[in-house]
């Protein structure tokens, strides 16, 4: 008889094994991405403005997420009776790591360009683990000749920086840069909160080009449902979340640390009830640094709310 789901192989346990993202299968060559799903790192910070250490993050991240990894049975969440990420339904893959040139933005940025590209041709959904938040710049770019779609950030900061000192493509300016597309239709941007990196000009700026602005306190204040009305219902989504929206008392793994952060079910009903009205496309989290956190807290985070945000993705885009 059956027992758990394990029917036949090795078991593969969490601690067993090479770490690609929740143990699912690498796929080295990107003409042959085959999956609902097509994760991808992005190991790149020379963005940073302060400390250093993002580029570990998808090595991080990976290791974490193997704590995660479900075997042949998928995960069975008990409060929304429903079993996520079931192997028979849904296929995520590993395709590893964009190629990084250190110290060379644009070439490292028209790699992780061209690595979202492949996946989206795949007509599988991108979630590309950082790095710093700059990598979502090449990420958002690769989205050229798509649909239109409404970008939802979950940040300790507005990243809306036009430029400074001559940098443009940093990680203060890549929400700005998101703004200027014509195909971004506007931002949500949630958890923006005390000193920010971005003076008062980029909100004006920010709130001029569409974006709508909410803190912590506010977004509390409010309620999830109400914080969830504020994006346009139905339309196509793009999640990028910045681990520093988290408080770091549970996140301190990270390089610009914001006290007054979201706690984790705050972060994960918002996502589940964008997933449930809107058409996610695409994914990044960025900012994990491992090496400033010995818990192993942030990683764990960042690898539990990856793998929640998947599940739901799916499930409720099967429900549809």
């Amino acid at each position: 008889m059956a027992r758990h789901g394990y029917e036949t192989g090795r078991l593969n346990l969490p601690f067993v094994g090479i770490c690609t993202f929740g143990k699912y299968p690498l796929v080295e060559d990107w003409n042959e991405i085959d999956a609902d799903v097509a994760v991808m790192g992005a190991p790149f910070d020379a963005g940073t403005q302060w400390r250093a250490g993002a580029r570990m993050g998808p090595r991080g991240v990976r290791e974490a997420s193997t704590l995660f990894s479900f075997g042949h049975a998928g995960a069975y969440d008990h409060e929304d009776d429903v079993t996520y990420l079931d192997p028979a339904k849904v296929t995520v893959v590993d395709i590893g790591d964009a190629d990084i040139v250190h110290t060379d933005t644009i070439r490292s940025h028209e790699n992780i360009e061209h690595g979202v590209r492949r996946i989206l041709a795949a007509g599988a959904l991108p979630v590309v683990i950082g790095g710093d938040h700059s990598i979502s710049i090449p990420c958002i770019n690769a989205f050229e000749g798509q649909e239109p779609f409404h970008v939802v950030q979950i940040d300790a900061h507005l990243d809306f920086v036009d430029e400074r000192h001559g940098v443009r493509y940093g990680h203060g300016n890549p929400m700005r840069r998101a703004a200027e597309k014509p195909y971004v239709t506007g931002l949500t941007q949630l958890g923006i909160r005390n000193v920010s990196s971005t003076a008062k000009d980029g909100y004006d700026d920010a709130r001029a080009m569409g974006s709508d602005i909410l803190s912590v306190r506010q977004a509390r204040a409010l309620g999830t449902a109400a914080v969830l009305r504020r994006v346009p219902e139905g339309a196509r989504v793009y999640l990028t979340i910045d681990i520093d929206a988290f408080d770091p008392s549970i996140a301190p793994g990270t390089g610009t640390p914001s006290h007054g952060g979201f706690l984790y079910y705050e972060v994960l009903e918002l996502l589940d009830g964008l997933a449930r009205r809107n058409e996610v496309v695409g994914i990044d989290l960025v900012e994990v640094a491992p090496d400033y956190d010995t818990t192993g807290s942030t990683t764990t985070l960042a690898a539990q709310i990856l793998m929640n945000l998947i599940g739901r993705v799916l499930h409720h885009r099967a429900a549809e």
